[in-house]
């Protein structure tokens, strides 16, 4: 039980009830209309077809590849063939050094660029524009109400999110590059931003431990109904960080102060606290009883949003052991390059497709691969199937081929409903880090680099791990080198991965991924895998091609 701390929490709700239920009206509206569409899902999709072409066919990229005569779908998938990020860099160069028509119409400026990891050691960024950034707030408050009408007893109670930096580089013209869900939540409705437990600065925190201080310190004593983010790692690094810092939270929450672990940026505003010693002495009751800080001792939530699919489910396991069973929504699938689907249902990945800002099609995955791979719309792809994502959208990117494999496992009136799976054949993932076999290839060559180019490792192997009581982890898997400890150059290894990809990075910097850990093998076992998987296959040795990277994550 939580006791009675929360002084004017209910005379706030009450003040702050009519606003709250106009925005809830208009978000409602929002939602009808949105369920609405999918009983025409094929004439949607036809509509944004002609509002993608039309506003494009001007562009850098619409005259090379003549959107101007293209009037049909298929005119659209003869004239643009299925490209990847790398298709698309040379035009997003030129929108990064302020010649947006290169990709984007006239009249659509960038506010900022999400960043993303990419498949090489440059990172992707995705423009933002007024009419994207729409489109993400517009799939938040449909996905938002559509969760929180199954719990009425959530509404008008403050909401904790962890969000990242729309601030961690800046374009060569000056303009914000980083997470689009720190922006979104910066420019988010004034009544909305009213429930924020955590001010906006605490996102730009570079400490992950000051960081998660912070968000909670702002949270601690609020009436918080949920909890939001999109990584679970995220979630129970703030309720562990809590539990390391139970006595430094619990005299700042006593004496209404404010010492986080670590420094703080100097764009902070720290808010006053006041002080609070009822709840100070709750804490250390409840921590006596327990042994640890558990999130039931600070708030009554209603449940917790965050990624449930992939490898991500791997996390759930932590989260029941901290929150118990506690409803976990998904918040479907979300990309810097948009957002896809919407799920509705507590418990389950799958989401209704996003047809109104994204031309969907899709990819049979026994194409995948293949040069130039048929695709099929909405409505063409069949319950049980597994298939590619491809869209189009206004980032400016067409027929981009976004990598992520889905499964349907239902319809919504003419709409497929899709859990996602996985990233393609060659990328791993545990935390979202999307580490690619090229990302490892190019990782090992650096760390061999730096120990004057050896050992002659021809063959290893790189495969994620997810213990029960450790930090999940990738493993390198290699025939002991004669002239270098495995211990050093997987230490290189992990340094070079945290170089090429940005979310590698991130993720070992907050904790929520450990080091590269070497496994050794006896001499002889890589080729002796090779052979046997040519004598299973019935190939030819010369066509073997060796994997450097497993993409299933072992779990113990």
């Amino acid at each position: 039980m939580i006791p009675d701390i929360l002084v004017g929490v209910n005379l706030k709700r009450i003040i702050n009830r009519p606003l709250a239920t106009m925005a809830g009206w208009h978000a409602g509206r929002q939602l009808k209309r949105w369920l609405a569409m999918h009983r025409r899902t094929g004439e949607v999709q036809e509509r944004l077809f002609q509002q993608l072409r039309h506003a494009h066919a001007e562009t850098a990229f619409g005259k090379d590849h003549g959107l101007a005569s293209v009037q049909t779908l298929d005119d659209f998938r003869r004239a643009v063939p299925l490209r990847r990020y790398t298709d698309f860099e040379p035009y997003m160069n030129r929108v990064l050094h302020g010649e947006t028509n290169a990709l984007l119409p006239s009249d659509a400026p960038v506010v900022m660029f999400s960043m993303t990891s990419g498949t090489t050691g440059r990172p992707k960024h995705i423009p933002v524009t007024p009419r994207f950034l729409a489109a993400m707030r517009r799939g938040w408050n449909i996905w938002g109400l559509g969760v929180l009408a199954q719990y009425r007893h959530a509404w008008v109670r403050p909401i904790l999110q962890i969000t990242s930096s729309p601030y961690e580089d800046r374009s060569p013209t000056g303009l914000p590059c980083g997470a689009i869900s720190g922006l979104l939540a910066r420019t988010q409705k004034r009544i909305v931003r009213r429930f924020y437990c955590t001010p906006p600065w605490t996102g730009d925190v570079p400490s992950p431990q000051a960081r998660n201080y912070a968000i909670l310190r702002h949270g601690v004593d609020k009436d918080v109904a949920f909890i939001t983010t999109a990584n679970p790692s995220s979630t129970i690094k703030l309720i562990e960080t809590g539990q390391s810092h139970a006595d430094r939270l619990i005299r700042d929450i006593r004496e209404g102060t404010f010492n986080p672990p670590g420094d703080m940026p100097p764009s902070a505003v720290i808010s006053r606290f006041r002080p609070n010693p009822v709840l100070a002495q709750h804490l250390e009751f409840a921590i006596r009883n327990d042994g640890e800080l558990l999130p039931r001792h600070l708030w009554d939530l209603a449940f917790l949003a965050n990624w449930t699919g992939g490898t991500l489910k791997l996390y759930l396991r932590r989260l029941r052991a901290i929150f118990g069973d506690l409803p976990i929504h998904d918040i479907g699938l979300l990309a810097s390059e948009g957002r896809f689907s919407i799920p509705l249902e507590a418990g389950r990945s799958a989401g209704i497709a996003e047809i109104t800002d994204n031309l969907l099609e899709f990819i049979p995955a026994e194409h995948y691969g293949e040069e130039n791979p048929p695709t099929l719309g909405p409505r063409e792809i069949e319950v049980g199937g597994e298939y590619f994502l491809v869209f189009s959208n206004w980032t400016g990117l067409m027929r981009y081929n976004l990598d992520d494999r889905v499964r349907v496992v239902d319809t919504y009136e003419q709409s497929p409903v899709f859990e996602f799976l996985c990233r393609g054949v060659s990328t791993a993932s545990i935390t979202g880090e999307k580490i690619t076999e090229s990302q490892v290839v190019e990782a090992m060559r650096r760390a061999r680099q730096k120990h004057g180019d050896r050992p002659k490792l021809d063959r290893f192997l790189v495969q994620g791990r997810f213990p029960r009581n450790d930090l999940p982890h990738y493993e390198l898997h290699v025939e002991e080198p004669d002239d270098l400890d495995v211990s050093t150059l997987a230490m290189s290894m992990d340094e070079a991965l945290a170089e090429l990809n940005i979310e590698y990075a991130s993720k070992r910097k907050s904790g929520r991924l450990g080091p590269v850990r070497p496994v050794v093998l006896s001499d002889g076992t890589f080729e002796q895998s090779e052979t046997e998987r040519i004598r299973q296959t019935r190939g030819r040795s010369e066509q073997y091609k060796h994997c450097y990277l497993r993409t299933e994550v072992v779990e113990e």
